[in-house]
């Protein structure tokens, strides 16, 4: 059996491991139209950056060392021009030497993975404006920066690859704005999580320029204007294109592959095409999305080194199965962590889903151990049925492992108040004995039980405010005196059986603290009284970094600039 693989990287090198583990008699190449086989994505901007200093790092495997381990021909700066499904070849072109000819194949895997979207707009090919996404790029991108010490930089998008060369340019010292046309970074989040990523953000000295629409860009003097819509121009010494990736799949189109969202490869749940012998993996194919079972395209390592494995272990005769994708993915954004898996609320909404949701902030680790820092967790589900749908968290230490926590329930179909009964490692310097995982559970659970009825920032506008209702801030009055909503009356929550004459009865009680919790524990007084009272999902913190961060991005429509 031969097999033959295009591309490398994570999908294809994983394939060719694994079909060499298989079948030690089968004949196995790899056409790869860059110099490198396996490299690592995500570690590119950290050597822009000098995380990492030696650019050996970056390169897990060599063709050489490949060969040398599973006998698989590597074969780089080869590209692939054709695929011909009716003679089962392939047409290969030599990019230094210029040869060109055909590999036949018995089995063909297509994992191109996908490239930088490159908009048709002017100057797209200046010297000082970059992508990122290979090797070569990295290098390329390095290289200017060592021989021309730039010290400002634009960046056209606020992706995973936007946010961490961001932290690495700004740690390099150069001024870094960021702009794109969506009014928010990191999509996979929803705006109101995406506002502590924004925050985080600006605290470092990034300019954040959302909400505006690049029209092109145009040398000047020894920089670049970025040029856009209805506005100034953005100058910079240099500009990074990330807007993000388009599937590349211009191979399985003339080859007549049935193709899916974005031009991506449609693939069943066995990585094959609709051709047969014919597999692909990664950036390139449309999968199912494991929450909503609606397609989408995930461009993520792990999956990528999945589906290289599953297509592997068909093509030896195996019965392996791709489930479908659930987009867990973790960033560090200066000092902070965000991670996210499922959907967010907005992308449930859209697919039709009726959603509830939690918001909590609690200490990475127990309070009484020294150095516990804030997390903030957002935690999606369906109303009824409390199917877990997704979960974001932004923070510091403990980010990572809560959140694969959640991936992992949402694998196994637990639902939202099934979270209270994980059994999770516990230490002082770790954990607390309610995990935030638990604590999450406790809440959808109270919510189930009725005990717990929460209001909503989107509610505050439309909370009557001529009576009707009473509106209760549970923090202590010099919290309150720090900052607090207009027109809610200041009542401690240690203080309130002693002043419930304070609060007329017969009327709904809007209640917020500064978390959630002492606002919870008023609802619980207040309900014990006979009152109807609801509880401030995420308290005071939540509410004033997300309308503070609304107001600078919609001020900065007027000023140009938003900090």
């Amino acid at each position: 059996m031969k097999a033959v693989i295009v591309g490398g990287v994570a999908g294809g090198a994983t394939a060719a491991a694994r079909i060499r583990r298989l079948d030690e008699q089968a004949e196995i190449v790899v056409f790869e139209r860059s110099g490198y086989i396996s490299y690592a994505n995500c570690g590119l901007p950290y050597y822009i950056g000098d995380v990492i200093t030696d650019p050996s790092a970056l390169t897990l495997q060599t063709p050489e060392s490949f060969f040398s381990r599973f006998r698989v021909n590597m074969k780089v700066r080869h590209e692939v021009t054709a695929v011909h499904p009716d003679k089962k070849t392939v047409s290969v072109k030599n990019l230094e030497t210029g040869e060109a000819f055909e590999e036949r194949y018995d089995k063909l895997i297509l994992s191109p993975g996908a490239k930088p979207t490159q908009p048709r707009l002017p100057g797209v090919g200046l010297d000082r404006v970059f992508t990122l996404r290979t090797v070569e790029d990295t290098f390329r991108i390095k290289e200017h920066i060592d021989a021309h010490h730039p010290k400002s930089a634009v960046l056209a998008g606020g992706g995973f690859i936007g946010l961490e060369l961001a932290e690495n340019l700004r740690e390099l010292g150069m001024e870094v704005t960021i702009v794109q046309r969506p009014k928010q970074l990191m999509n996979p989040f929803d705006p109101d999580m995406a506002a502590f990523i924004h925050s985080d953000m600006r605290k470092h000295g990034v300019q954040l320029v959302l909400g505006r629409t690049v029209e092109g860009f145009a040398e000047n003097g020894s920089g670049v204007d970025v040029l856009l819509k209805d506005e100034a121009p953005l100058h910079a010494d240099m500009v990074v294109l990330a807007i993000g990736v388009t599937p590349d799949t211009a191979l399985a189109k003339e080859a007549g592959l049935e193709l899916g969202i974005k031009g991506s490869i449609v693939v069943n749940d066995r990585m094959e095409t609709s051709v047969p012998d014919i597999y692909a993996v990664g950036d390139a194919v449309q999968v199912k999305h494991v929450v909503t079972g609606q397609d989408a395209l995930i461009s993520l390592a792990g999956p990528a080194n999945r589906q290289g494995r599953i297509a592997a272990d068909n093509i030896c005769g195996g019965d392996s199965r791709y489930p479908g994708s659930q987009g867990s993915s973790v960033l560090k954004v200066f000092d902070m962590i965000a991670a996210v898996t499922g959907v967010n609320e907005t992308t449930a909404k859209k697919a039709g889903l009726d959603v509830d949701k939690v918001i909590l902030s609690p200490l990475s680790h127990a309070g009484y151990y020294p150095g516990g820092k804030l997390m903030v967790m957002k935690v999606v589900f369906e109303k009824e049925t409390y199917r877990l749908l997704g979960a974001q968290i932004v923070g510091y230490e403990g980010v990572d492992k809560r959140i694969d926590v959640l991936a992992t329930a949402i694998r196994a179909g637990l639902n939202a108040t099934e979270l209270k009964d994980l059994d999770l490692a516990y230490a002082p310097p770790y954990s607390s004995a309610k995990d935030p995982v638990n604590m999450a559970g406790f809440m959808a659970d109270n919510i189930q039980q009725g005990i717990l009825k929460q209001w909503f920032l989107e509610d505050l506008d439309r909370l009557p405010r001529d009576g009707s209702v009473t509106l209760l801030d549970a923090r202590t009055a010099d919290e309150y005196s720090q900052g607090h909503i207009d027109d809610f009356k200041n009542i401690p929550v240690d203080e309130l059986r002693e002043r419930l004459k304070e609060v007329e009865p017969g009327k709904p009680v809007y209640v917020i603290c500064q978390s959630g919790l002492r606002s919870y524990i008023a609802c619980r007084i207040l309900n014990g009284y006979g009152y109807e009272a609801y509880n401030f999902a995420g308290g005071f913190r939540f509410y004033d970094t997300v309308t503070h961060d609304r107001r600078l991005v919609e001020s900065a429509s007027a000023c140009g600039m938003d900090r």
